[in-house]
Parts: structure tokens; sequence; C-alpha cells
């Protein structure tokens, strides 16, 4: 997700705890959408493995990783997946991986194209991605109900990874 509108750049389903499909979904974020300044992620063990860091590190990215236990450092997420879960997944009797798959791709779809936010006058996540003028979050201090993590914690991981 791109943090400044919300947009969803890319995503996966997997049934298991391999980092590959978050590895398939980051590089496909990367391809489409090139490289951004900075990588946040919480500290799963998909995100933290040498697999999806060595990507980020191989292309020169900022890797930053919420405090543990701190789900406020990634709400924008954390709301997608609480939307996610009541606007789609829990109407649907999801008996299998490609029904999961179909319902959460067509939701995905109509977060990114159809559901407007307030934070951004009622424009979509893709159209505010796709806007000609950036948008700086930091100029719309509503639009960041989050505080900064702790920065040791923070710190502790990423010189755990940058030392692998």
């Amino acid at each position: 997700m791109d943090w400044a509108t919300r947009h969803v750049l890319a995503w996966r389903l997997s049934n298991t705890m391999d980092a590959s499909f978050c590895v398939d979904a980051l590089n496909e974020a990367l391809d489409r959408y090139g490289k951004p300044e900075g990588f946040n992620t919480d500290q799963g063990s998909q995100f933290t493995s040498f697999d999806f860091t060595g990507v980020l590190k191989a292309a020169e990215i900022t890797i930053s990783m919420d405090g543990r236990g701190r789900c406020m450092d990634n709400i924008f997420i954390e709301r997608l997946w609480r939307s996610l879960k009541y606007e789609a997944i829990y109407l649907h009797e999801l008996t299998d991986g490609f029904k999961a798959e179909q319902v959460i791709g067509e939701w995905m779809d109509f977060y990114n194209t159809e559901r407007p936010h307030s934070a951004f006058d009622g424009k979509t996540p893709a159209e505010a991605y796709g806007a000609t003028r950036p948008m700086d979050m930091m100029d719309k201090p509503d639009g960041l109900p989050t505080s900064p993590q702790a920065p040791q914690q923070q710190q502790d991981v990423i010189n755990r990874i940058l030392a692998a």
C-alpha cells in the first residue's frame, strides 16, 4: 500500500507462512510502480525473512518495521484488513482458496477504484495515487493518526537485517 494515497499496489493470498507469496507481491509492486524511498512492514516472519529483506536491500530501499506490538504504527494496513473482513470476507462462504481469491480480488479492485476516502476529498485511492500533484500527508496532520514508533526497537530490527 502506498501510504500517502492508500492505493493497494499489489497483494497475494496464501495459506502458508512461507515468505514467497510476500516476495511475489513485493516484486510486482516494484515492477509496476517503481522503487519507493522506504518500505514499512510489521515484524512478521515473512517480512523479516532474508528473501523479503534481500529484495529491499538489493534495490537499496530503506527498510522500516513497526515496533513489536504497535499496530498503530501501520494503521492504514490494519484498517484495510478490517474493512476487507467486514465488507467482503465475513459476508461470503469461502469454501476454498479460489473463492477467497476471487472475493478478495473483487474487493481490492472496488477499494482502489470505487471507494471514496474523506482524507482525499472524496477521491478513490487510485485517483489520489494518479493525481498529477503528489499528496504530502504531512500537510494533513489529521490524515496521520499515529505517533512515531519506539525508535530503538525499530533500529534493533533494522540493524539485525542489515548485518545478515
